[in-house]
């Protein structure tokens, strides 16, 4: 009689640990980027009163028996998260971004020699963040970095010794005319913080002459994750471009404070790409919205707040039963 009470409490304790899960969803309701948590119930452990026994056919022999177990109800089995793309919010910001995909942003602080190697050992050991978040701005040294102060991690531009984009034109030469070539993003290379603030032109190739250098007017970033800039002679300049990250298994992230992701043990393959194909596409000017889906969460209020009821009218019954016993002897 008295494991109808163990069951009951376990009851109690699984419907309040889904309710704090459903809990924390409404309250991410207007979160970006947040990913709706599940809870998941099993149930508990059972004590065998019948083993079972299996029959043999044979002359004088009795047939095979069921076990006969009672469990102590129901435990939390597991959380997991959806991950789904949540809905498009268009903003003003030039620089944010939404994620149409899988991916995720690489951020984090500015690591031992400024690059990560694009692999899963460089990745994981970088001690970086994935972030579903693009609220990106420029500090003041130039970089790109989400609200938070964290650097954005990307593919950059072919530079020179001193820092200076190099230009190319179709024929493959060098240029300083920004006009008459583009900029070669070194998606083959090591990931580097992306700084987007100037564009260093190359010496004036008639006098040896060093220009200065070009303050950019405004950025943009396109759906392949191309930052640009344009000049002030109206140059439009490639500065970078982001990267994604795909992870093999999302569930295996871990939850950290604020809109990040630590890569846990059960991710399996971690692996750097440009935006575009199946790790997805980059929506400029937008914010990904939390995927809560706020009428499911109300009727899974619903049914929990019922499921926590029931489970308290075991205790209480239980309760009476035992009071019976003790009322036998007066």
């Amino acid at each position: 009689m008295v494991k109808s009470m163990f069951a009951g409490v376990s009851g109690l304790k699984a419907h309040q640990q889904k309710m704090d899960v459903i809990g924390n969803n409404i309250a991410n309701v207007n979160t970006w980027g947040y990913k709706a948590y599940s809870f998941n119930f099993q149930d508990s452990i059972y004590t065998t009163s019948i083993q079972s026994s299996g029959g043999t056919g044979e002359a004088n022999t009795y047939g095979g028996k069921n076990p006969s177990q009672v469990g102590y109800g129901s435990v939390m089995g597991s959380i997991s998260f959806q991950y789904t793309t949540g809905a498009p919010s268009p903003t003003d910001n030039d620089l944010d971004c939404m994620i149409d995909g899988t991916g995720l942003f690489l951020v984090g602080p500015m690591v031992q020699g400024g690059t990560i190697d694009a692999t899963e050992a460089g990745i994981k050991g970088s001690g970086c963040y994935l972030s579903r978040v693009g609220i990106f701005t420029i500090d003041n040294n130039g970089y790109l970095v989400d609200n938070a102060g964290n650097y954005v991690y990307g593919y950059p531009v072919e530079v020179d010794d001193q820092g200076r984009i190099i230009y190319y034109d179709e024929n493959g030469n060098k240029s300083d005319d920004p006009k008459k070539g583009t900029a070669n993003v070194l998606t083959d290379g090591p990931l580097t913080p992306l700084r987007i603030t100037v564009d260093w032109q190359a010496p004036n190739p008639a006098t040896g002459e060093e220009r200065d250098r070009n303050v950019l007017n405004s950025h943009s970033i396109d759906a392949r994750g191309i930052v640009t800039g344009v000049n002030d002679r109206g140059e439009t300049i490639t500065l970078g471009q982001l990267a994604l990250i795909a992870v093999e298994n999302p569930n295996g992230l871990v939850k950290d404070t604020g809109y990040y992701f630590s890569i846990g043990d059960n991710c399996g393959g971690v692996t750097s790409h440009q935006p575009g194909g199946n790790v997805g596409t980059i929506r400029s000017k937008y914010l990904e919205m939390p995927n809560v889906d706020l009428a499911n969460e109300f009727s899974n209020m619903i049914t929990t707040q019922r499921g926590f009821q029931a489970n308290s009218k075991i205790i209480t019954v239980t309760d009476e039963m035992l009071q019976e016993l003790v009322n036998m002897k007066r």
